[in-house]
């Protein structure tokens, strides 16, 4: 039996909340210390983001790493990446290893796009001579070569993150660990990068892939890893797996209630405590009759003021695809500030969307510091079903690989 690419065993990481760190001081200091009143210790407690993480990952294998927000995918490639230890246990590790976890991760913004490929080589343990071997393919990629000698601090995020992945996937690591940064480039990028990592993969090497994109994943990935709670929840095909965790998910519109929604990321200058979905005659209801109009009604919170802000929502398929997107601005709804408790309502009249299940995504803006204020995804599971009048055309609306999108169309032949 070959030797395990990747051996995960009883791997835990605690970080500890709230403990003080004592300040390096000066023999003054310390002497002035012992006459002043001790402040009272702050509580603190442990948070476990990882616990009892047991598996093994083949040479050659593509695994997916899938999870809400701070279910501890991102703690695990880290400790793969050597960048944090773990509290107890271990992860064995069996070749050289690139990691893109952050976007600009390894370069410095002071070197050029140049420079910082042959120092981000040189960190992920690359010979010179394999540097330049590479290179050109390297700039093909990342399609920076006009910008090749300038400073990687005038870089977009986009070109960074092409930049970085370009340099971890070309450099023959025997081991590749990608974090959610794709998410930062365009479609056609995400494309190319999929594409790479499948080559990395077809080559004999091992590739674990963090997404929430799960299509991706689904198409990438041989096998795919639940985490939940920083626990192994699941292991399997991505089929399975996949299928497993859309079903375990909160049905929102049952509860209703999405104060303690744990898969949330923002300010929380404002939240999203609430969502409904409403007929036409302001009825709640989790079923939509095909091409019926319907509202949706989100309830927020304020922690205080917030200026200018924009709320938008997006309808996802159940592989977490956007396939509309809406919010306030391009709707031509000014909002000059929320404060205390409220709602926003979107109209979608007459959607085209397909019969099947649908989720939703939604966010209000906090532009005063360029963030969101709260952002939720895949909430407010809902149906789109076909009425009676339609019963007939239910086999050719619901065909595997049909997409989501209804269009009339009209067709004409002339013959010549």
């Amino acid at each position: 039996m070959s030797t395990p690419s990747v051996s995960i065993e009883q791997l835990s990481k605690r970080y500890r909340i709230g403990a003080h760190r004592a300040d390096y001081a000066t023999l003054r200091e310390r002497i002035a210390g012992m006459f002043r009143f001790r402040e009272a210790t702050p509580e603190t407690r442990d948070i476990w983001a990882l616990r009892d993480i047991n598996f093994e990952i083949a040479q050659g294998e593509a695994l997916g790493l899938i999870g809400h927000n701070g279910a501890g995918k991102s703690t695990l490639l880290k400790i793969l990446s050597r960048i944090t230890e773990p509290t107890e246990g271990r992860a064995v590790l069996h070749g050289r290893v690139a990691s893109l976890l952050e976007v600009g991760t390894g370069f410095h913004p002071e070197l050029t796009g140049r420079e910082n490929i042959f120092l981000n080589g040189a960190i992920l343990g690359m010979t010179r001579a394999e540097i330049r071997r590479n290179f050109d393919a390297i700039v093909a990629f990342a399609e920076i070569d006009k910008f090749l000698d300038t400073p990687v601090k005038r870089y977009s995020s986009g070109m960074y993150v092409r930049l970085a992945f370009a340099v971890a996937a070309h450099l023959t690591p025997e081991i590749l660990l990608i974090d959610e940064v794709l998410a930062v480039g365009d479609v056609e990028f995400q494309r190319r990068c999929l594409g790479r990592m499948n080559e990395v993969a077809r080559s004999g090497r091992t590739v674990v892939f963090v997404s929430h994109n799960l299509s991706s994943i689904e198409r990438l990935c041989t096998r795919v890893a639940l985490i939940s709670q920083g626990k192994l929840a699941r292991l399997g095909s991505p089929r399975e797996v996949v299928s497993y965790y859309l079903s375990d998910r909160t049905d929102a519109f049952g509860s209703n209630d999405l104060r303690d929604f744990p898969d949330r990321q923002g300010t929380g200058r404002a939240r999203i405590v609430g969502i409904d979905l409403l007929s036409r005659e302001g009825a709640r209801i989790d079923v939509v009759p095909f091409r019926t109009s319907f509202a949706i009604r989100l309830r927020y919170e304020c922690a205080e003021r917030v200026a200018a802000p924009y709320v938008g929502l997006s309808i996802l398929n159940p592989h977490n695809e956007r396939i509309f997107l809406t919010n306030t601005l391009e709707g031509g709804l000014t909002i000059e500030a929320i404060e205390g408790k409220g709602h926003c309502d979107c109209v979608l009249a007459q959607p085209n969307f397909l019969p099947g299940i649908y989720y939703l995504e939604a966010w209000i803006t906090d532009e005063t510091r360029g963030a969101f204020a709260d952002h939720l995804r895949m909430i407010g599971k809902f149906e789109i079903v076909v009425g009676e009048e339609m019963e007939e055309n239910l086999a050719s609306l619901t065909i595997p690989d049909r997409g989501n999108v209804w269009l009339d169309a009209e067709w004409s032949l002339q013959r010549e």
